[in-house]
């Protein structure tokens, strides 16, 4: 009997009793771990293949150590500019030997997901749409004490335009400063 398992982002071809070199595992050693993405069992003639994962299939191993692979070279090289560089890598394995292969029955890992009140979202955006009526009321304000501000000559041109389009004074647009403000006087 044999199974095809994803461990580690990585798909092996398992067998009961085998040993296997895998991608560093966060668990002790010693401990056992359990696989549930099983993609393809065999049992002699019988193959049962998954669609993507086999629903209660299961590979039960065991962590023996934590070790690091063979050292592997890379080196980088660009021809007439004088440029090598030469690097040196060992990736972080653990050793596991696989000590069961269950074909259906096998329970899977339940992950425990904390349900969120739906009354604190209705609770956080009841503020925001208060605070939206009193930023329009003090964007309004300011127009008003512009308009009827007395001190006409402290103001860019842009505002007086502004000001001058709101009373309807014609030809603003090709004003100059003291124009606008003859005009607004």
């Amino acid at each position: 009997m044999f199974a095809i398992v994803e461990i580690a982002g990585q798909q092996f071809k398992v067998a009961k009793d085998q040993k296997v070199f895998v991608h560093r595992l966060a668990t002790e050693e010693g401990k056992k771990v359990s696989f549930d993405n099983v993609l393809m069992l065999s049992d002699g003639d019988k193959v049962t293949v998954g669609a993507p994962a086999i629903d209660g299939a299961q590979v039960g191993a065991k962590v023996i150590k934590h070790l690091k692979g063979d050292k592997v070279i890379v080196f980088k090289k660009k021809r007439r500019k004088g440029y090598r560089v030469k690097n040196g890598h060992r990736q972080a394995l653990t050793e596991i030997v696989i000590e069961s292969i269950v074909g259906s029955g096998a329970k899977k890992a339940t992950v425990k997901k904390e349900a969120k009140p739906t009354a604190s979202k209705v609770e956080k955006a009841a503020p925001k749409e208060a605070v939206k009526p009193a930023a329009k009321a003090k964007k309004e304000a300011p127009k008003k004490e512009k308009s009827s501000s007395a001190d006409i000559s402290s103001m860019t041109v842009a505002q007086l335009k502004a000001v001058a389009k709101e009373k309807g004074v014609k030809g603003y647009t090709s004003m100059k400063k003291a124009d606008l403000i003859a005009a607004l006087s």
